[in-house]
């Protein structure tokens, strides 16, 4: 009887495991291999109509467009050799990920968020920042 109570608890633990995971969104893979290629074109794809980017150099709101070409500077200075998300979670209706960009000229700490928009996540807010460690 004890055998067949902790069989039952263990796969009821399993199963609701499993539901919590598969419930969390997970950011768009395109976001990854835009960054891991350095396609600021490719995150275009993804940037709300304002994006806050806040960068080594830059820091404010930019419209589509203008956040693309600041990017696009950012890549062509800093060319990218490794991108890792290792972290990312959700709150309500936004999506954040950190992660670690390798460039050929140093590491940096990416800071990404991402809302709903018409039932599509889009990227709200960049920070690329200087990794001191």
């Amino acid at each position: 009887m004890k055998k067949k109570l902790f069989t039952a608890a263990g796969l009821l633990f399993l199963m609701t495991v499993f539901l919590a995971v598969q419930e969390q969104p997970r950011i768009p893979a395109g976001i990854s291999i835009a960054f891991r290629s350095g396609s600021a074109a490719g995150l275009s794809e993804y940037l709300n109509s304002t994006v806050e980017l806040v960068m080594p150099d830059k820091e404010d709101f930019y419209s589509k467009s203008v956040a693309e070409s600041i990017l696009k500077d950012f890549f062509t200075r800093y060319h990218t050799r490794e991108f890792v998300i290792r972290h990312q979670g959700a709150k309500g209706d936004a999506q954040y990920a950190i992660a670690v960009l390798e460039t050929d000229k140093g590491n940096f700490r990416v800071y990404f968020l991402l809302k709903k928009v018409n039932d599509n996540p889009l990227i709200h807010q960049i920070r690329i920042e200087a990794d001191n460690e």
